[in-house]
């Protein structure tokens, strides 16, 4: 789907969304080559991400199917919990999860979502406020939070 960060590809098994890839940054990525095109399969998701970029979706109501181990589930998870138009530090956000001393491996599992956006990791910034690591670019990451921010002061 075409977006204001850049093309996105969305990716699933059935009807619950495993994967939104970037087609740039270190986040890029592209269908693997078992995969079927089906630009119909994930509409209520188009959709839905249209809303958001347009700025009248908060959250999202998917079927998600994202992989990783259970600790990148539990940062998962715990980022589901941050709310629209605020951060957390990855401090925060490994306190949360129960492993304060954790903070890499919080940021580790950060970088390795596999449903940004939907699974909102550009909310987590450095320590010191400052935007750190995203797959879709720093400039992807100032747009989402921008847009929210944006969103929040026009509500």
């Amino acid at each position: 789907m075409s977006s204001p960060v850049g093309p996105l590809l969305l990716a699933g098994d059935g009807d619950a969304l495993s994967a939104i890839g970037f087609s740039a940054g270190k986040g890029a990525r592209g269908a693997e080559p078992t995969w079927v095109r089906d630009d119909d399969r994930f509409s209520g998701a188009v959709a839905q991400l249209r809303e958001y970029f347009d700025g009248t979706r908060r959250t999202f109501d998917l079927d998600l199917a994202p992989s990783g181990t259970a600790f990148q589930r539990q940062v998962l998870d715990a980022l589901l919990t941050i709310p629209y138009g605020e951060t957390r530090s990855y401090a925060d956000v490994a306190r949360q999860v129960g492993r304060p001393a954790a903070v890499r491996a919080v940021g580790a599992a950060n970088g390795r979502n596999p449903l940004p956006i939907v699974i909102p990791c550009h909310r987590v910034l450095g320590r010191d406020g400052s935007l750190t690591g995203f797959g879709g670019g720093l400039d992807a990451k100032r747009f989402l939070l921008d847009l929210e921010a944006r969103t929040i002061d026009g509500a």
